[in-house]
C-alpha cells in the first residue's frame, strides 16, 4: 500500500516541477512564476525529487515481501 501512495506522489511532484519550470523558463504565461528564473531552477529539483520517489516506490512494489517469511 506504501508503495502506491509514493508512486502517486512521485508522479504528482514530478508534473509539478514540470510545470514550474516552464513557467520559469517562460513556456508557460499567464502567471506571476513565468519568466523567473528562480522557478527555472526549483522546477527541474522538484521534478527528479518526484522521479526518485518514484522510483523508490516501483522498488518496494517489486520487493519480494518479507512478511511471509519468505
Amino acid at each position: 500500500m506504501t508503495s502506491w501512495i509514493l508512486i502517486v506522489v512521485g508522479v504528482l511532484l514530478a508534473l509539478v516541477g514540470g510545470l514550474w519550470t516552464l513557467q520559469g523558463l517562460g513556456g508557460l504565461g499567464g502567471s506571476v512564476m513565468s519568466g523567473n528564473a528562480t522557478w527555472a531552477v526549483i522546477g527541474p529539483v522538484v521534478l527528479v525529487v518526484g522521479v526518485a520517489v518514484v522510483v523508490i516506490g516501483l522498488r518496494l512494489l517489486r520487493a519480494p515481501s518479507r512478511r511471509r517469511g519468505d
